[in-house]
This record gives structure tokens, sequence and C-alpha cells, in this order.
């Protein structure tokens, strides 16, 4: 029951022979532009100039980053701009390689230690054991440390391979209630652990997609196959029930426990629309601001969307009284993440299977493409029934 990606296009070509002088250099100026574009970028040379030192410990970068790569782009011939080895990583700290010893891909993060000092100790601490073995965890988990060679100040963290949470659009209410549970579990966990993450959002809550993507996906654009050539295939996150991660601690830090109400100078992630962020005060508690950030995640990716970045949902007015609590202006009202896994459970019990099953209508998108996925949202959900695949996916249930 995977969903087929779309054939690739055959390549096409432009003769110079039979274009005329002016279209001829217009080519070759494109050409030489594109050339350009995809060429090693400054931030990237430090990838390729620790390709063999990372191979000697087990990690192989791809063809971009070894030493001597130049863009093989023909003038007269269309090419996918979508290949990985013709785009840099979206951030300059991160790069993808190949484990050689197990063969999986992985994602290595270059860590300056001046200035995000906490960053490996509270990756590390997630990581190690009692903490990691917890099926509460929800941090990505650590695969192994590294230290180049001169560079005193650096880490270089390795991590599984994970795929973006927008990477596939949500297939039941069960599937968004999947999400929002394992975030704001994963959420407790670490408030439990004395750690505020910091820099809660969309784009550092990733998904295992090994499962969810048999074939593997583009760095960039992840939707598409390695090559960038095709439509990658997929399942459902109900057939193929991810787990969800929390990455990037770049900002987070470990609090004394006995501490119950540690303050911190406010600090810019990714979110910046933080309303005690916005005043004149001087410090506040991360935990309060943690909520925050967990609550306008949730209503910007799940209920209304945004402008450019995410959809958003109709028909998950059921989650607004909470959100709305959690991303009120005044820090010391918000629930904390213990009243907001409570409360969020008692929403769940009182949402159907009818509700669950049902497939959540994007606020964005194409009305044909939409009817197009309602129909086969509804073979499959027939076929969940028959096989009684629980509306609320779990990772224990076959399909």
């Amino acid at each position: 029951m995977a969903q087929e990606g779309n054939k690739p296009k055959p390549s096409t070509s432009a003769e110079p022979e039979n274009l005329s002088p002016q279209a001829r250099q217009a080519v070759l100026d494109l050409h030489a532009t594109i050339i350009q574009k995809t060429a090693l970028t400054e931030f990237e040379f430090f990838w390729r100039d620790h390709a063999a030192w990372l191979e000697t410990h087990g990690y192989k970068l791809r063809p971009r980053y070894q030493p001597g790569w130049e863009p093989d782009i023909p003038a007269f011939r269309v090419v996918s701009l979508t290949n990985e080895n013709l785009v840099p990583m979206a951030r300059a700290a991160i790069v993808d390689a190949i484990c050689i010893k197990d063969g999986k891909r992985v994602l290595l993060k270059k860590i300056s230690k001046s200035k995000h000092p906490y960053e490996v100790e509270v990756t590390k601490f997630f990581g190690t054991a009692p903490l990691a073995d917890d099926p509460r965890n929800h941090c990505v988990q650590l695969r192994d440390t590294l230290y180049p060679p001169e560079h005193p100040d650096l880490t270089i963290l390795v991590f599984p391979f994970l795929q973006q949470i927008e990477a596939l659009p949500f297939d039941t209410f069960g599937e968004i209630v999947d999400f929002i549970r394992q975030i704001f579990s994963g959420l407790q966990f670490i408030h439990q652990n004395h750690v505020a993450h910091r820099d809660i959002g969309a784009p550092n809550l990733m998904m295992d997609g090994d499962e969810l993507f048999p074939d593997g996906w583009n760095q960039r654009h992840a939707d598409l196959t390695p090559d960038g050539k095709e439509q990658t295939n997929f399942f459902t996150r109900t057939q193929r029930p991810p787990k969800y991660y929390f990455i990037d601690f770049g900002l987070s830090r470990r609090y004394d426990p006995s501490d119950p109400n540690p303050q911190e100078e406010p600090i810019f992630g990714g979110d910046r629309t933080v309303p005690e962020f916005q005043t004149d005060k001087e410090s506040f508690n991360p935990f309060h601001t943690d909520i925050y950030y967990a609550g306008n995640t949730i209503r910007r990716f799940i209920i209304e969307g945004t402008d450019i970045e995410w959809t958003g949902y109709y028909g998950t007015d059921f989650l607004r009284p909470l959100i709305k609590d959690m991303v009120q202006d005044d820090p010391a009202k918000r629930p904390t993440i213990d009243e907001v896994v409570s409360r969020f459970e008692n929403i769940c019990k009182k949402l159907g299977p009818w509700k669950l099953r049902s497939r959540p209508i994007p606020r964005r998108g194409s009305i044909f493409k939409g009817l197009r996925n309602h129909i086969d949202h509804w073979k499959r959900r027939i076929y969940f029934i028959k096989r009684r695949v629980p509306p609320i996916p779990s990772r224990q249930s076959p399909t």
C-alpha cells in the first residue's frame, strides 16, 4: 500500500548546431551560472578537507565532499538540479554520510563548544543509559562522537539520518494525535530530567523515516529520491508509524533539580514570537518558554498553518483550548508539561474512532489533488477497519 512516486521524465537536449548564435550564447551563459551556483561553497570546505579523516573513522561522505569534486553538468543537456551532489546542505554545520560499518545513512553535526557550550553535554546526557533506553525518550540518539584534529574547539556528533515531519501530510486525525502525544510526552521527559530545550519548533522536530520511505529521500527535497530524479515512494503514518524526535540542543540547558524557578536571559531561537521576550524584563523561567514554543508549534504546524511553510488542517478545533492556554502572554499562567499531558489525554478520550480515522483537510492545497487523496484515504480506511488497525497509530500493531 505504499504510495507510488511519479516516473522520471526523460532527459532532453538542445543540440548546439540547431541554435542561433544568440541562443547558443544564452545557453552557455546559463550553464556558467549553474556551474557557479552548484560549485562547492566556502562553508563546505571543512567537510571536503576532512573527508579522508572521516573515512578513517568509519564515515564516508558523498561525492560532493570528496577532494577534487566539481559539478559535472553538460552545457546542452537538461540535468536534475535536485541531485544531492549538486546542492549544499541546508546548514553549514551539518552533512550526511554513510556509516561504513552498517551501510546506514547518518548525519554529522559540527559543534563549536565556544558558541554552544552545553550542546554536547545535553546531547550525551540523553544518549547515555539509562536515559537512552527509556521509551519516553524522544531526543535524537547519539551514535558517535568525533574530535577533529587541529580543531580543539570543535566536536562532531553523529546522529541517525532523520526525515522532516512535514515530508508527507497527515492522513488521519489519529496520526495527528499520535504526533502530538509523542511530542508532549517527549517534552515531559526532557523537563522531568531538568533540561529546557529552548528552541522547540517544527524544524527541530524530526521523525524516523526508514520504514516510511523505503527507497530513501533527498536531503534537500524530502519528497524526492536521493538522486532528485523522481518522487520517492512512501507509506502513511498509519501504515508505518514513525517515532518523532527532538533535535538541536544548541540552546538547551540542564538546571539544578533543587531550583524550582531557574531564570535565564532571553535567547532567540527559530521562533521569535515569545511574548515575554518582547518585554523589558531581564530574565525568565525557560520551562515556561518551552511550553509556549510547543504550543505555538502545534498552533502553526497543525491548526492554523502559515502563509508559506505549513498548511494547517481543518477539524483541529478540539486542540484550541489547550493550545490557547499554552501560548498565553503571562508565562506563569501557562500549564506545566505534566498538566499539558494530562489535559491532552482527556481530550483524546473524547475523540471517537470515526473522528480519529477521518482525513484532516489541509487549509491550503489543490482541490483536485485533495479529491484524489480523499479517495485513496477511503480505500486505506476501509482496509484498516477490516484489519482492526487502531485509529491512533501504534508501532506494535500490524498493518
